[in-house]
Order: C-alpha cells, then sequence, then structure tokens
C-alpha cells in the first residue's frame, strides 16, 4: 500500500509539473548533463559547490531541472513577499540561510503578525502595509526569526526531488540577481503537502523558462582611508548610541565597514579575538548552557536563532551545532578576526571572514528591558583573556 501511496504520488507530481509547462524550456541540455555525470561521480556534492565546479551560479544550476524537479516561480521582490507570506501556512519547516562561510538552519514553525484593523488614517495605513509587506506578513521571532531585505530577491523555485531517505523532499528556494541563494524552506510535515502544492500552482512563473538574467556581483566599495574619518565625532557617537540597532546608521553616517568602525572605536570598547575563538565561545555555551543568539546572513535576509545549544563537533574545515531542531556550520578555517564589542550597554561577539564580511554574531539571550546575563558577559571575557 506504501509502495502505491509512493507512486500515486509521483505520478500526480509528473502531472503537475507538465501541466504547468505551458512553454518549451531553455534548460541547457549541455549543462543538465554535466551536473548529473558530477552526481554520479561525486553524490555527495553540495549544489552550491556543484554550481562552483561547474562554473555557473546556483540558481542556474537549480534552473537546468525546470520541467524535471523544479517549477519556476514568480520572479521579483513583490512575489518573493507574496510567497513567504504564503508560506507561514505550511506548518513546521526547515528555514535555511546560509552565507559564504556559514550555514544556519532552523526547524520550527513559523509565527504569523497578528491582523490589524485599519485606522481609518491613509499615512498610518500606509505604513502599516509597507510593515507587513518588510517581513511577509510574519517571521518576527518565534522559532523562525527573519528579517528580510526583500529589494535583493529576485529569483524563486519550487522543488520537489527524492530526498536522502527515499521520500519526496519539498522546498522553497530564493536567490539574488546573481544567483545566489538568500534563503530556502524545507516542508517537514505531511499535512503542509496540499498546501505547498497549491502555492506551487498559484505562483508558477507563466513562462517555465530556464533562462536567467544573471548579473555579476557587485564589488565591494574600498574603505575610505581612515584618515578621513572625522575620529572624534564618530567615537562621540559611538558612545551615545542608545540602542544596538543604531550601529547600521552609524555605519552610513560616517561611510564605514563594520570592521573599519570596530578598528576605529572608542578605547576598551571593540576587542579583536582570533577567528578560531568561535569553537571556544560555542563549547562553553553547549557545557555551561548559556543562552545565545547567532545571527547569520547574506545581506538579502538574517535568520536568528535564540535559544541553548547542546552537541557541538568539528568537521574538517567546519565546526557545528548539531541539535534536532538547530544547526549551524561555520566555515571557521576561513575566519581571519573575531571581535567582542560593547554597543549601548549590550556585548556581542562578531566574526568575520578573510574577504572581511561578516559571517556570524553572537548575543546573549535576555529578556527585554533587562540586563544581558551575567554568564553571558563571563563566557565574552573568557575569550578576551585566552585568545589573542
Amino acid at each position: 500500500m506504501r509502495h502505491f501511496k509512493h507512486t500515486f504520488s509521483m505520478t500526480l507530481l509528473c502531472a503537475s509539473l507538465a501541466s504547468l509547462a505551458s512553454t518549451s524550456f531553455a534548460a541547457s541540455p549541455d549543462l543538465s548533463e554535466r551536473w548529473a555525470s558530477l552526481r554520479a561521480e561525486q553524490p555527495k556534492m553540495q549544489i552550491r559547490d556543484a554550481a562552483s565546479k561547474l562554473g555557473v551560479s546556483e540558481a542556474e544550476l537549480l534552473a537546468s531541472q525546470i520541467g524535471k524537479t523544479v517549477t519556476r516561480l514568480q520572479d521579483g521582490p513583490d512575489a518573493a513577499s507574496k510567497i513567504m507570506q504564503a508560506a507561514l501556512d505550511l506548518g513546521t519547516v526547515m528555514a535555511l540561510t546560509r552565507n559564504e562561510n556559514g550555514v544556519l538552519e532552523r526547524t520550527g514553525v513559523a509565527t504569523k503578525m497578528k491582523p490589524e484593523a485599519l485606522s481609518g488614517d491613509p499615512e498610518k495605513d500606509l505604513e502599516r502595509a509597507q510593515r507587513i509587506r518588510s517581513v511577509a506578513g510574519g517571521y518576527l521571532g518565534g522559532q523562525i526569526d527573519l528579517r528580510f531585505t526583500l529589494e535583493k530577491w529576485q529569483y524563486a523555485f519550487a522543488v520537489v526531488q527524492p530526498g536522502r531517505d527515499g521520500t519526496l523532499a519539498r522546498s522553497l528556494q530564493f536567490f539574488d540577481v546573481s544567483g545566489n541563494a538568500i534563503h530556502k524552506v524545507y516542508l517537514k510535515n505531511e499535512v503542509g503537502v496540499v498546501l505547498f502544492e497549491q502555492l506551487q500552482k498559484d505562483f508558477a512563473a507563466r513562462e517555465q523558462s530556464a533562462a536567467l538574467k544573471i548579473v555579476a556581483k557587485t564589488l565591494k566599495k574600498p574603505e575610505k582611508n581612515d584618515s578621513q574619518i572625522d575620529l572624534k565625532e564618530f567615537q562621540l557617537a559611538w558612545t551615545e548610541m542608545s540602542d544596538v540597532h543604531q550601529f547600521e546608521r552609524l555605519l552610513q553616517d560616517f561611510e564605514l565597514s563594520r570592521e573599519q568602525a570596530l578598528r576605529l572605536a572608542p578605547r576598551g570598547v571593540a576587542q579583536r579575538i582570533n577567528g578560531s575563538a568561535v569553537r571556544q565561545l560555542l563549547e562553553q555555551a553547549a557545557q555551561q548552557q548559556v543562552g545565545i543568539m547567532a545571527f547569520l546572513g547574506n545581506g538579502a535576509l538574517t535568520q536568528i536563532f535564540s535559544g541553548k545549544i547542546t552537541k557541538v563537533a568539528a568537521s574538517g574545515d567546519w565546526y557545528n551545532v548539531l541539535d534536532p531542531e538547530f544547526n549551524l556550520h561555520l566555515r571557521d578555517a576561513n575566519f581571519n578576526n573575531g571581535w567582542v564589542v560593547q554597543r549601548a550597554g549590550v556585548t556581542s561577539v562578531e566574526f568575520y571572514d578573510k574577504q572581511g564580511d561578516l559571517v556570524v554574531t553572537f548575543f546573549g539571550v535576555r529578556e527585554r528591558a533587562k540586563p544581558q546575563p551575567q554568564s553571558w558577559i563571563e563566557l565574552t571575557k573568557g575569550l578576551t583573556k585566552t585568545v589573542s
């Protein structure tokens, strides 16, 4: 009976994909075949690494499977916002966000924003609509905690393919204009299958074309020379911060990169540590059961985990948290520096890679309007004492 259900499900899937493919696919047979050969040689290779090896973006490689296991969804930020808002109804999912040297995976149920009645004030109602759109109607706090920069979202796909355990794996996958992965949502419950299939149908692109207009990644703006910075004003502005969220505005106002700001910070508020200190931080957080917040993003999305961790382990160049509902993978072999930072009375620990990009930031879990736990403060002090 189980085999019959699986066969019937696959039949429906193929029929569904065929009905969506109203136009001819522009997938490159050559790319699809080269990927098939690479998978045969290295079946455990991740798609991101396969794309790099084949000289294409991850989005282009995924698009080569349109008409087989992939459905192209509507492009652009507005569509992405609506798709993510619809995904709030999927129930238990695994949300995956990554950058070049870090991956954060969180399993749980996303929280919807509570509906608000219209005020009748056009200006206030417009502000409310913009706020709902900017967070896709939810994902604030709770198990799936996301912060969106939607203008950077471009391509979206629904993917249905056999997983490693033989069952069908269903996911929504989002990419920027350069074809880099922004976010992936994996369905983790059977009840949500019908909703997933309806979402796939409702948001399918009219033309199921694999042709993507990939734009080369913009080069980072070079740092201003330190001598061009009004150091006195910058350090004064730092001391006047009343909230850690004001730091981004500070960077904009003084046209600084994050690490440059840390380097020029007032004496004693930003201390450089080795990148390898991330292992010490996670090991001690697990051993001492200190609650942490981990922020990991890629410029288009930041995902946040809050809670206690249990299992940590090294694997080659990567250091990992391997808990049932939370996985964090950090390629700390590519970390250059870490920093212990005090801003507006709050202590964070940040790690940057060899390109100067922020990989991950940690805070201690604390209740709103209450001091940060002493256990977190002591943990961070230990990092500065034992790592030079």
